[in-house]
């Protein structure tokens, strides 16, 4: 089972962001061409992660899988890639199979592999990816077991080793930049989206004394839901582009392929205001347009820049690093354990039909005339040694089976 297990990924730690943002694949397609990916491919089962900095294809193929397949990778996202690109991207992609996918994931869900290590947030996304795919039909039962062995790891590592304590995310190191420029608690904050991410910072401001937020989201559904928690209001994003209100601070993290917000979108914005404004756009791709920073005065946070801060949380939490290699190496064992044992289970699935249709044949047809010439309570007896045979037969060749294939490996 392990061998069939294939990750091909672009994250923050090969890949530039922008890189990273050509595989991200919108939701409102994800259901067809993720589909259509996996017919493709010739997959059994396909689990696709994308967060902020990273974009990964989880897969469960028969056939062994290479650079080339990036091509088709880049394909249904639907974003234009340059053949430099394309180069750029076989260069740089995460090529895993078996147990060194195996491996990845459990660092991935763990946040060793993020940009900020300890940070939580990588957990659900993992989840929510996997119940995402699940709700598709993509996955399988490898993935199943996986996605189950890869959380159990996440919270070890985040309960018994001190590698989240005192966690610093993406979310905090925003709240961080922002509070060195002395913004002002009254200031006019607009947001666009109401993803996970958003969320944590308008929640994160608000608990630090921040009021004013207007929220602007595709679904107006959820964007009231994050207007409530703050205390804002909520409106559609088409009417982003109609406000007439100013603000003081952008905060931007969609999924859009492509640039949200141009430098025209940009300048509607302003209201006619010329005083410096703070634009935190952690989307990837990037929700504004870079000549936006250089057209007018501006103050950017971006995922790029708050890499180059993360990059320092590497140092202080290697201590703890020792601890979760441990983890990882005992849920690694644990979870081959698991595969074997339900390798052998998929194997000998069929023998309880079997044996209940021997029984029955034997009931039925064999000895039917012999059954029936017994009297109810010696019936009732034969049917039930044949009952009791019947378990045994299931049961004690199954654990023979374990105890000799588990004890050869």
């Amino acid at each position: 089972m392990l061998d069939r297990l294939h990750i091909i990924g672009f994250t923050h730690q090969n890949s530039s962001l922008e890189l990273v943002g050509k595989f991200h694949v919108d939701p409102k397609h994800r259901a067809e061409r993720l589909a259509a990916l996996k017919k493709q491919l010739n997959l059994s089962e396909l689990l696709y992660l994308s967060t902020c900095n990273r974009v990964e294809f989880i897969m469960v193929s028969a056939l062994a899988l290479n650079d080339d397949y990036i091509n088709v990778l880049s394909s249904i996202s639907g974003q234009e890639i340059s053949n430099d690109e394309l180069k750029q991207a076989r260069n740089e992609a995460i090529i895993l199979e078996g147990d060194a996918a195996i491996d990845h994931c459990f660092r991935v869900a763990a946040s060793l592999d993020s940009l900020v290590v300890g940070e939580r947030e990588i957990i659900t996304q993992f989840r929510k990816a996997y119940e995402e795919c699940y709700e598709l039909g993509l996955t399988g039962d490898f993935l199943r077991l996986l996605s189950k062995a890869t959380i159990e790891t996440a919270k070890r590592i985040f309960t018994e080793t001190p590698v989240a304590r005192n966690p610093v995310s993406v979310v905090s190191l925003a709240y961080r930049q922002l509070l060195a420029l002395h913004v002002k608690k009254d200031a006019r904050i607009l947001v666009v989206g109401a993803g996970q991410t958003n969320v944590n910072l308008c929640k994160f401001l608000s608990k630090h004394g921040y009021t004013n937020f207007s929220v602007y989201n595709r679904s107006l559904s959820n964007g009231q839901q994050l207007a409530a928690m703050v205390q804002g209001t909520a409106h559609p994003l088409d009417a982003l582009f109609q406000r007439t209100e100013g603000f003081d601070v952008l905060i931007t993290c969609t999924s859009s392929a492509d640039h949200l917000i141009n430098k025209e979108h940009y300048k509607n914005l302003l209201c006619g205001e010329t005083a410096r404004k703070i634009i935190i756009d952690l989307a990837v791709p990037a929700d504004v347009d870079p000549t936006i920073y250089t057209a007018f005065p501006t103050v950017s946070i971006s995922m790029i820049s708050l890499k180059e801060i993360a990059a320092k949380n590497i140092d202080q939490r290697k201590s703890a690093l020792s601890q979760c290699e441990k983890i990882l190496t005992e849920q690694k064992s644990i979870f081959d354990h698991t595969c074997k044992h339900r390798k052998i289970e998929l194997a000998m699935q069929d023998i309880p039909k079997k044996v209940r249709e021997i029984r029955a044949h034997a009931t039925e047809t064999v000895f039917a005339r012999e059954l029936s010439q017994l009297d109810p309570q010696s019936r009732e007896l034969v049917l039930n040694m044949m009952q009791y045979m019947e378990k045994k037969y299931i049961s004690v060749p199954m654990k023979m089976a374990k105890e000799i294939l588990l004890d050869q490996a």
